[in-house]
């Protein structure tokens, strides 16, 4: 379990989110010790005579692995005890510890159709497994319509890369009454943009490389649960194929946790300021972001999220008009992650995994001026229309 130290108070339920997220996971003040320990290298641990006591061997806990679950748990559901979170390797490692832990041969899992790319390879191993695979658009809730028998209802919400939203509540009583468990990709909204767990989901998964720690150099995912049975599974997976984070990745995301709040205020500020720029251009189509009132998906998101994430997606007229801004951008840098404080950006139908138009483009903001950024988006797109 991943509670609060021997003679700790969980923190109020009041506190706000910076509060929390300064405090999440630390330790029992000892005096002349560090307030976040450093990280614990250890392959073994001293285990004379009986098995006993938290940390036997490496593979299966760490005492850097316990602070930051804990951590993890206190801003997944601020106030709750009775949260488990296992840290994982990368978020896909998560993801798979979840569909793999709890789906059997014949059984049926419903995954969104625009979710993460590596969605179809994990319904080729699923389907190899004997798992029958449905798929339905997150938008308009549509996998409702595909949710009779299933086992488990996957919902990533905002989907990636379409930013797309479903309404999470009404998903999970709809599964829930049919028995189907659900669990949900928080990884574009992150613990402070949405809280699926209190949403009712059964398991809220995210890949902690993006938002969650935000600085680009560590890859990290996690499961948080609130069902004992349910999580012992899931850390089962875990033990068996090994997929474990390094101390030293679990120590730096736990250090990163703490201006959780700091980057994403800023970052989601500057993701509407850039959302709003885009809005005014004529070669910008199909532009998403929930945080805009003009968005689709504003009504539902604004009833279950408190932020509306970092990510903004667009579409410029074709392949070369796209390529042409991302060369003249100056402050945002071509990569293919998100979340992180330096913006970044790419044209997504280079992976060829994405059903998305040539011209489509991911842009994560960062923790820039926003004036700055807003002006480099700008004078990127008039460049690129320069040179059409």
């Amino acid at each position: 379990m991943t509670g609060h130290p021997a003679g700790e108070t969980a923190p109020a339920a009041s506190y706000g989110d910076g509060t929390r997220a300064v405090r999440a996971g630390l330790p029992e003040p000892v005096k002349n010790e560090p307030p976040l320990p450093g990280p614990v290298f250890a392959a073994h641990f001293h285990l004379p005579g009986d098995v006993t006591g938290p940390y036997t061997y490496g593979r299966d806990t760490n005492p850097t692995w316990t602070l930051l679950e804990r951590a993890i748990g206190e801003l997944e559901a601020p106030g709750h005890e009775d949260v488990d979170t296992i840290v994982f390797a990368s978020g896909m490692a998560a993801v798979s510890a979840v569909l793999l832990s709890q789906a059997r041969a014949g059984d049926t899992v419903v995954l969104p159709d625009d979710g993460y790319q590596a969605l179809p390879l994990v319904r080729e191993q699923l389907e190899a497994y004997g798992v029958h695979v449905r798929t339905a658009p997150t938008g308009g809730d549509a996998q409702l319509t595909v949710l009779e028998g299933a086992r488990l209802l996957w919902i990533e919400t905002p989907s990636n890369p379409g930013l797309d939203v479903c309404d999470v509540r009404r998903l999970v009583a709809a599964a829930h009454t049919a028995g189907t468990l659900v669990a949900v990709d928080n990884t574009l909204a992150t613990p402070l943009g949405q809280r699926p767990l209190e949403l009712g989901a059964d398991f809220s998964v995210a890949s902690g490389t993006k938002g969650l720690t935000g600085h680009g150099d560590l890859l990290l995912g996690y499961v948080a649960c609130r069902d004992p049975e349910l999580a012992a599974g899931v850390r089962r997976w875990r033990k068996i194929v090994g997929a474990v984070p390094g101390p030293m990745e679990a120590w730096l995301a736990h250090r990163s946790l703490a201006t959780i709040q700091l980057r994403a205020d800023r970052q989601w500020a500057n993701a509407r300021a850039v959302a709003e720029a885009l809005a005014g251009r004529t070669e910008v189509t199909g532009l998403r972001y929930p945080g805009l009132t003009s968005d689709p998906s504003h009504e539902t998101a604004a009833r279950q999220m408190s932020g509306f994430g970092s990510v903004v997606s667009f579409t410029l007229p074709d392949r070369a008009h796209a390529e042409r801004f991302m060369s003249a951008l100056r402050l945002v840098e071509d990569a293919t992650s998100f979340g992180g404080v330096r913006s970044t950006a790419e044209r997504r139908g280079r992976w060829g995994g994405d059903a998305v138009p040539e011209g489509f483009i991911r842009f994560s903001a960062g923790a820039e001026d926003p004036r700055d950024l807003v002006e480099d988006v700008i004078r990127a797109l008039n460049q690129a229309d320069s040179r059409a």
